[in-house]
């Protein structure tokens, strides 16, 4: 057996409930492949979207959805040690990805270091789309997880006033037709650590030069920062992770006191006296 069959085996069998269980429970549940779907898989090198790209050819073959896929690297200026890490990964998981060049990093490298990143972010998923439309995909699928979502959730009530979380698929707003999607949305972050460790496997972390060299200090990090409190609070309560996941789904209008909806609030005092 080559040595890329027996990391898909383990994903089947080993990693069967705590990654393809969920996996495929999250593509199912949010609708997020549907027959006939073109998927442009995005791989920035690191074990969360190289583990997605997996999956997604797993799906390809033993799912009942018809739908094809491809597997895009976007190189925003990586030093030439990740690029070759990142090609010899996917030749290992016998991935057959596209690489296409970006200027990325350097253009980032112009912005204040507190919006570098945020920018870096805003063009990347620039490039994307456009390259989604340039191959005909319908959808864009990235490897965001289970603790992105909660941490994201706490960041925006913590730093940003507001409780949001981060969305299991989203129409693009400037590209019509097409739709981003996270399949690893129910996958926690442990059990790709796990899985990455059982097959031996190394992965680029950030490759950001800029962010190697100015954010040594990781306290300087807000989502380190929210994962670091999530993990002190599961000390107390294990299941605390699940319960922060669960709220952004049971949500109860009844005690809050506003929402916002495409840019419109509405107190709760709109219709506080109707209802007496």
């Amino acid at each position: 057996m080559e040595r890329y069959q027996e990391i898909e085996k383990s994903i089947i069998k080993k990693y069967r409930k705590d990654i393809w269980s969920k996996f495929v429970k999250g593509v199912i549940d949010y609708q997020l492949i549907n027959e006939n779907d073109k998927v442009m898989v995005c791989i920035s090198g690191g074990k969360d979207s190289f583990l997605l790209a997996k999956c997604i050819q797993e799906l390809k073959k033993h799912g009942k959805v018809h739908f094809d896929a491809k597997y895009v690297v976007m190189n925003p200026g990586y030093s030439k040690k990740n690029e070759e890490l990142i090609i010899e990964n996917a030749k290992t998981l016998n991935i057959p990805i596209e690489m296409f060049e970006s200027n990325i990093f350097e253009a980032a490298g112009t912005f204040d270091i507190k919006t570098m990143c945020y920018m870096c972010a805003r063009m990347r998923r620039g490039y994307l789309y456009n390259k989604a439309k340039e191959l005909g995909c319908n959808k864009i699928a990235l490897g965001h997880h289970f603790d992105d979502v909660i941490e994201t959730t706490l960041l925006s009530m913590f730093y940003g006033s507001e409780f949001k979380t981060m969305m299991p698929k989203l129409h693009s707003e400037n590209f019509e037709g097409l739709e981003l999607i996270r399949p690893l949305y129910l996958v926690k972050e442990a059990s790709i650590i796990s899985w990455k460790n059982f097959n031996n496997l190394t992965f680029l972390n950030c490759a950001c030069k800029y962010t190697e060299k100015s954010f040594k200090d990781e306290s300087l990090s807000k989502r380190k920062e929210i994962k670091a409190f999530i993990k002190q609070m599961k000390e107390v309560n294990n299941n605390v992770d699940n319960n922060i996941f669960k709220a952004a789904d049971n949500v109860n209008l009844n005690c809050i006191l506003g929402t916002k909806k495409d840019g419109v609030y509405k107190s709760f005092l709109d219709d506080y006296d109707a209802k007496k």
